[in-house]
């Protein structure tokens, strides 16, 4: 990580930020390795940030502590920095990239409002619910570290981000339905359990049957979906921009293990990569995008 151009307290929060992401998002922890070193404070200062966000449902036991969380970090972004906020390497770090990249504070906003979501057990209603769940969150982080690489210019590609995040989001969904259920939480949509005669009842009481199987081999192949149309409009997103889309390089390995696991209990199988693949992934779609380290 290169922080030679930045004081020593402000890279001590870079430095905290990429231990963050390390501890809880090892993929983009790897990809980002694979980014130029300039940039690479800033991915992990975005990536810490959502990691942080995406946490605080398994830190509080009720919603409201999550909310208060919440609210703490909508007033830092909105500029009302709250009183400790100083003394938050995380949020520290964030701040210094949303100005040194010019980052609009929208998607930043709309990602915590989606994360909402996560503090409740209501289910996830549609299709259209969760896919715009998934924007919100993936589909946001991808457009705002393409601006990080690109020194705050747009350089277009929100259809390819737009896809990709929705494929990586709804790969990590599934990855992680054996806990969610478990907590009580459908974050996969309603409406595609109920086309197979699954009610979220059964899905939270760990209840396996042909029909759950079958509604999560839909998600996979939705997944697919959007990961083919990532494929087909990836040309439009320039090279400086491409390691953005470096963690997408994982969905489809990922969908084959998921795929290969089907006929284990979906409540019980996990699936992972070990390191190593990923590092070798993340290395030659390094080498495939014409970047340099």
């Amino acid at each position: 990580m290169n922080v030679s151009s930045v004081d020593l307290s402000l890279a001590d929060a870079y430095r905290a930020a990429m231990e963050h992401v390390r501890a809880w998002d090892e993929d983009r922890y790897l990809a980002t390795l694979f980014a130029p070193g300039e940039s690479q404070h800033h991915l992990y200062a975005l990536y810490a940030f959502s990691a942080e966000i995406a946490r605080v449902r398994s830190l509080v036991r009720e919603p409201m502590p999550g909310e208060i969380r919440f609210q703490w970090w909508r007033d830092l972004i909105a500029g009302k920095a709250p009183e400790d906020a100083g003394g938050h390497p995380i949020a520290r770090a964030l701040m210094a990239t949303i100005t040194a990249c010019r980052l609009p504070a929208q998607p930043f906003l709309d990602l915590i409002e989606a994360r909402t979501f996560d503090l409740y057990d209501d289910p996830m209603p549609t299709w259209l619910d969760c896919e715009g769940y998934c924007g919100e969150t993936s589909s946001a982080l991808i457009r705002l570290a393409s601006l990080c690489l690109a020194g705050g210019q747009d350089m277009g590609g929100a259809e390819a981000a737009g896809h990709a995040g929705v494929a990586y989001a709804l790969t990590g969904l599934l990855r992680a339905f054996p806990w969610t259920s478990r907590r009580g939480q459908l974050f996969l949509p309603r409406e595609v359990f109920t086309a197979h005669k699954v009610t979220p009842d059964e899905v939270r009481a760990g209840t396996d049957s042909p029909g759950m199987r079958r509604a999560l081999a839909d998600v996979r192949a939705r997944a697919l979906q959007h990961l083919e149309r990532t494929r087909a409009a990836i040309e439009a997103v320039p090279v400086a921009a491409r390691p953005a889309f470096f963690p997408v390089c994982l969905v489809e390995p990922y969908l084959r293990k998921l795929e290969a696991a089907a006929s284990g209990n979906p409540f019980t199988t996990t699936v992972d990569l070990f390191r190593l693949r990923k590092l070798w992934i993340f290395w030659l779609q390094a080498r495939r995008a014409g970047c340099r380290r």
